[in-house]
């Protein structure tokens, strides 16, 4: 993920990706037009997010027009990278943590196509964990803004209707998937159509299979002492086709898109939805008179052992052959301010990166908060794995699984060629 998520999130291909130019600065043309006014570029994968800090931007600086696209994030990911290869990429760029995808700060960063942003002074004041994610060799690249969370995502509503609480454990969560069918309404919304979409669930599965018994997992891969195939990412995988074939996902995922997933979790036609918190504000703008409810996905029958996948999402970078460079360390900066921040998380639904901005989460957030605060979090997988090409597997294996034409085991043992294969 991901997108990821998941950054996390996350992925792959182009079926279903939105492709949209968007607000009043869209065709403000370029710098120097009437009245003197600056143009900045943008391409973002912020749906439903960017609109509102574009004007917030612009209302503090009435000088600047943003000229920005928004677009899925499969497609996005192929797009950015093509366009900084050609030189036609925007001053300012969605770009994700770590090392998990086409679009991550290290595979960005690495052939010289971001601006180092070390020396603005957000970064120091960013928590170790998080600046980590922003960094190749020990350069930071990347304004990460927002802490997401993935897990299972409920539609208060319609599981009061269903007169069903949500499970804590494993064979509870089966038994809640059983319950939900013979309700005739499935337990979860999965739109895997859009392939990064088919990560969430694994991963979710992954942080207490695979990390509960072993936080040191990923030094443990690095070192050559652990393998996809010979751990417990095989129970992960596991538990995920088991929950399919126990009914808890909708018919023809495969056939679901992303979008119309968020339908079905958003109008009750799911119970809810395993994604990562930032679908929460998509999914009320689907069906406001909603509540939704984020809990961790449980994967075993003690609960003190789930833990849930959290990390800085997406963030923003600058292309380090920006027309306007000064324009867009002016945005960047806005979007690590309080201001600018607060503006992004309250419409995404998550936690702000930097302490003290005053910001009052979303109620549908407490747990997220309780296991942040608990360290009972781990990264998303793929934003410490050595290149975005063990995601990508990830991502269009878990599609062949599901339509039959590739074994659990074959998944794992190109992930781990890929792992081995490094960047």
């Amino acid at each position: 993920m991901k997108t990821r998520t998941p950054v996390a999130l996350i992925a792959t291909i182009t079926a279903a990706a939105l492709l949209a130019a968007c607000s009043g600065g869209t065709n403000s043309g370029s710098g120097g037009g009437s009245g003197g006014s600056k143009t900045l570029t943008l391409a973002s994968q912020d749906q439903g997010s960017i609109d509102a800090v574009v004007k917030a931007f612009e209302k503090t600086n009435p000088d600047v027009k943003v000229r920005y696209t928004v677009t899925g994030t499969d497609q996005y990911q192929q797009q950015i990278r093509t366009q900084l290869s050609s030189g036609t990429a925007p001053d300012v760029m969605s770009v994700w943590p770590g090392n998990g995808n086409a679009a991550a700060t290290q595979v960005l960063a690495k052939p010289g196509y971001l601006l180092d942003l070390s020396d603005q002074p957000w970064v120091a004041k960013l928590p170790g964990a998080v600046r980590d994610m922003t960094e190749y060799e020990g350069k930071s690249y990347t304004a990460l803004f927002g802490l997401n969370g993935i897990g299972a995502i409920y539609n208060n509503q319609a599981m009061e209707k269903a007169g069903l609480t949500p499970p804590d454990t494993w064979t509870d969560l089966l038994a809640f998937c059983r319950a939900a069918k013979a309700k005739g309404t499935p337990a979860f919304a999965l739109g895997i159509q859009d392939g990064w979409v088919d990560q969430m669930v694994q991963y979710a599965q992954v942080a207490t299979t695979v990390y509960s018994g072993d936080r040191d997992f990923d030094k443990k891969m690095q070192a050559g002492q652990a393998t996809f195939a010979k751990s417990p990412w095989t129970t992960a995988l596991d538990k995920y086709l088991t929950m399919e074939k126990t009914g808890c996902f909708q018919k023809k995922p495969l056939g679901t898109s992303y979008e119309a997933s968020q339908q079905l979790a958003a109008t009750g036609k799911t119970l809810g939805i395993v994604q990562g918190n930032w679908v929460v504000t998509l999914l009320k703008e689907k069906n406001p008179k909603a509540t939704f409810t984020l809990k961790a996905l449980p994967a075993t029958d003690n609960p003190s052992e789930t833990l849930m996948p959290a990390a800085a999402g997406a963030g923003y970078a600058i292309n380090a052959k920006a027309k306007n460079k000064e324009l867009a360390l002016k945005f960047v900066n806005f979007v690590m301010s309080p201001d600018g921040m607060n503006t992004f998380v309250k419409k995404q639904g998550s936690l702000p990166t930097l302490p003290d901005t005053g910001y009052a989460a979303d109620p549908s957030l407490a747990e997220v908060t309780k296991f942040v605060e608990a360290d009972r979090t781990v990264p998303f997988m793929d934003q410490l794995w050595p290149s975005a090409k063990v995601g990508q597997t990830l991502v269009s294996g878990l599609q062949e699984v599901f339509s039959g034409q590739a074994t659990p085991g074959k998944l794992l043992d190109e992930m781990d060629a890929d792992y081995k294969a490094g960047s």
